[in-house]
């Protein structure tokens, strides 16, 4: 990576950064872009260069999410189904979140802030027809193929809905199950 490649990564991580403790600090809603700047020591058009959103200033690995998404089911071990593959990669995302410094404050600034709750759904399900093309390929279907754009789908939702659960990790395993074997009523 050149000097400049790597100036304007350090100016984007510190806007993030600055972002992130700011919306930690004051709460998402009680932040300015215009201070978020400062707190990064730039303009408020370099700001906008780097986040097209306020929004987005919190989820800034965006393309890393579907690059990961694709690679774990394209490079999933031999024997591994699909499925099999997508909710492994779903749960270790969840388990590594609980698992970092800060993830707690980070987990509850998105859940309690309906315009992050909302932008993390749109920003997963940014990334299904990428999967879905890739699990057509994978399973030798046409790209077309519905029942790939299904999975896709419900595996791409299955995120939403474990960021606004009490137990993440339970909720993604529940979901996957019912994509694997459907939908069984307890009787009542």
């Amino acid at each position: 990576m050149g000097r400049r490649e790597r100036k304007k990564a350090a100016t984007h991580q510190a806007l993030a950064d600055a972002a992130l403790r700011l919306f930690l600090e004051r709460g998402y809603d009680n932040v300015g872009v215009r201070e978020i700047a400062d707190a990064a020591d730039v303009s408020t058009t370099t700001l906008q260069k780097h986040f097209p959103s306020k929004e987005s200033l919190v989820f800034d690995r965006d393309a890393d999410i579907e690059e990961a998404l694709i690679a774990a089911v394209r490079d999933r071990a031999p024997g591994t189904s699909v499925l099999a593959a997508l909710r492994d990669h779903t749960l270790a995302r969840a388990e590594r979140g609980a698992a970092t410094d800060g993830a707690s404050e980070f987990m509850t600034l998105v859940r309690s802030t309906p315009a992050l709750s909302e932008y993390w759904r749109r920003m997963w399900m940014r990334h299904e027809e990428a999967l879905s093309h890739t699990l057509a390929a994978e399973t030798g279907t046409p790209e077309t193929d519905a029942g790939c754009a299904a999975l896709a789908h419900f595996a791409l939702e299955t995120s939403a809905l474990a960021i606004r659960a009490e137990d993440p990790v339970r909720t993604i395993e529940a979901a996957f199950a019912i994509l694997e074997h459907g939908w069984r009523a307890s009787p009542r």
